[in-house]
């Protein structure tokens, strides 16, 4: 642990996080702990309002003298997840389970607000503490924007962090630009002409038609992307048949597209459908898409990251601190850097000494708790020299 915080905020740190993890909730539910963050900030001195985004929570806190605002971001929601981690604090709820570092997130922003609260008379300007629902996949911060989450006052600078089973703890890293990626996702009914399994010739194969599509699609990155670009195109789950004896009529496939650069974004749509039109017309099928951009892609300011780069170098050493980082993963903190400027960054938070080596999502997930203070430190530092 560092020295950042005392023993008592050590505790009520580690404590709050594991509260959390041991009652999680899904994303619009985080009634209990949106209910906890709104009340720890109003003891802290927070204009608190409730219910932005439906449960998301957003806290005001006036500095002695005007100027800039600082929005610090965390999530709140966890997974639909059976936890199989023996924790003491593993969660009580089935199949449930915060297999992501949300309730670690929570827990370190009430800390940082908490301290910072302390320093108000010296901060020039306003600081907005945002507990935002629903980032596993509900787009909560798109919600949050529309509800006037970045309004009253008019949000400056975001700053938001992830604690990171990717780095082990000790090591900070983000990137200038692109860090995550947009996530699309889509759902295909191939419809053919079902049969005996013997007679293909009276039938349009449905499962065979899919094949095809799912070698097809991958084309596309393969040829139709640049280079030097950087996409994904997946299908995760297909669904198809009843019999061995039976041609399938139909056939559902389910998938997702990552990017990038937000111009091949907007060309993937296209280029997807292109193929599996050409490709269901080819085999004498037809096709009902359903297309979905979920979230752009996460995309830092570069004068943002350079300042959080220097922040994290006073923390934990500039060795230690990972530039050019980037993921495939997904995160909706994007929708806020895509409104203003901003920086999101991953904290280390992996230990295999002591077997927290499980990545995001899995049913075995934990992390090192030391690197919630890490975080917490790198936030405050940041907020107390952009609010000076």
């Amino acid at each position: 642990m560092s020295g950042f915080l005392n023993e008592k905020e050590r505790n009520d740190l580690i404590e709050r996080r594991r509260d959390f993890h041991a009652h999680p909730e899904l994303g619009y539910q985080e009634t209990r702990t949106a209910g906890i963050a709104a009340e720890h900030l109003r003891r802290c001195g927070y204009d608190v309002v409730t219910g932005i985004g439906r449960t998301g929570v957003v806290g005001v806190l006036q500095g002695g003298v005007a100027g800039r605002t600082l929005m610090l971001r965390a999530d709140m929601d966890c997974l639909p997840v059976q936890e199989e981690n023996g924790a003491p604090y593993a969660s009580t709820h089935s199949g449930r389970m915060h297999a992501c570092g949300h309730d670690g997130h929570t827990a370190i922003l009430m800390t940082v607000a908490a301290k910072l609260q302390e320093q108000r008379d010296k901060l020039k300007g306003n600081l907005k503490i945002v507990f935002q629902p629903a980032e596993e996949g509900g787009n909560g911060a798109e919600r949050m924007i529309q509800d006037g989450a970045l309004k009253n006052p008019e949000v400056d600078t975001a700053i938001g962090l992830h604690l990171w089973n990717d780095q082990p703890v000790g090591k900070v890293a983000l990137n200038s630009g692109p860090l995550m990626a947009g996530v699309h996702s889509y759902e295909l009914k191939i419809i053919g002409v079902g049969g005996h399994g013997a007679a293909p010739h009276q039938t349009v194969d449905a499962i065979v038609t899919a094949a095809q599509v799912i070698n097809n699609l991958q084309t596309i990155v393969s040829r139709n992307v640049d280079p030097l670009e950087t996409a994904v195109v997946t299908v995760g789950a297909i669904h198809a048949g009843s019999a061995f004896n039976v041609i399938a009529e139909s056939a559902v496939l389910h998938g997702t597209v990552r990017y990038f650069n937000p111009k091949l974004g907007d060309e993937l749509p296209l280029k997807v459908e292109r193929v599996i039109r050409g490709t269901t017309e080819a085999m004498g099928a037809r096709y009902e898409l359903k297309y979905e951009k979920q979230t752009p892609p996460t995309i830092n300011d570069a004068r943002v990251a350079e300042f959080i780069r220097d922040v994290a170098a006073e923390v934990v050493g500039r060795e230690n601190v990972i530039m050019n980082t980037q993921t495939m993963g997904g995160e909706d903190m994007s929708f806020f850097l895509n409104e203003v400027p901003g920086c999101y960054f991953f904290v280390g938070s992996r230990n295999e000494a002591r077997n927290l080596i499980y990545p995001h999502h899995s049913p075995k997930f934990d992390f090192d708790e030391a690197a919630m203070e890490i975080g917490a430190e790198i936030l405050y530092r940041a907020a107390q020299r952009f609010l000076s």
